[in-house]
């Protein structure tokens, strides 16, 4: 699951933590294998024509196709850097979402007043979850696909339960 509990500390302010963030399934120590062994399966057709003029009229073809493959994968990556930090205390909930861009977007409510909905079918995607206390009601996990989203629910919804 692309979210994790922190455990409970008995001291601490927070009584717990969630963190969440977009599934990646191609990590950046596997980013440059994957363009490399790319490069490297094009470039095998270009060997039966080594040493003709052929070859420097399809290398810049080659060279493009490759820079478009790494910025389009380090567009997606820019835009998966989201974080997203559920914090529940004694009084206070608080939700901080980091986006890709570098703002951050803050949530505080009275944990009390704080409730989780689920729209199974009428939000922007399929399950998707809100946060509702105070006068705001705010998404999370919008990113997660949707049974991610279901589990999440209900991790949240056991989370909230009246102490």
């Amino acid at each position: 699951m692309p979210y994790e509990w922190s455990p409970k500390q008995p001291d601490a302010a927070p009584q717990w933590q969630l963190s969440l963030w977009p599934y990646r399934s191609l990590l950046r120590k596997d980013f440059v294998l994957f363009i490399g062994a790319t490069a490297l399966l094009v470039s095998l057709p270009l060997i039966t024509v080594l040493g003709t003029a052929v070859l420097w009229a399809l290398l810049p073809f080659f060279a493009m196709m490759i820079a478009g493959l790494w910025f389009a994968l380090h567009v997606s990556y820019r835009r998966g850097e989201i974080l997203e930090e559920f914090t529940v205390g004694e009084t206070q909930a608080a939700l901080v979402r980091h986006n890709p861009t570098g703002d951050r977007q803050e949530w505080k409510a009275n944990r009390y007043w704080v409730t989780v909905h689920m729209h199974p079918k009428g939000g922007p995607v399929e399950n998707y979850i809100t946060l509702r206390g105070g006068d705001r009601e705010v998404e999370i996990g919008a990113f997660l696909d949707a049974a991610e989203r279901l589990a999440l629910y209900d991790d949240l919804k056991r989370a909230l339960r009246p102490v």
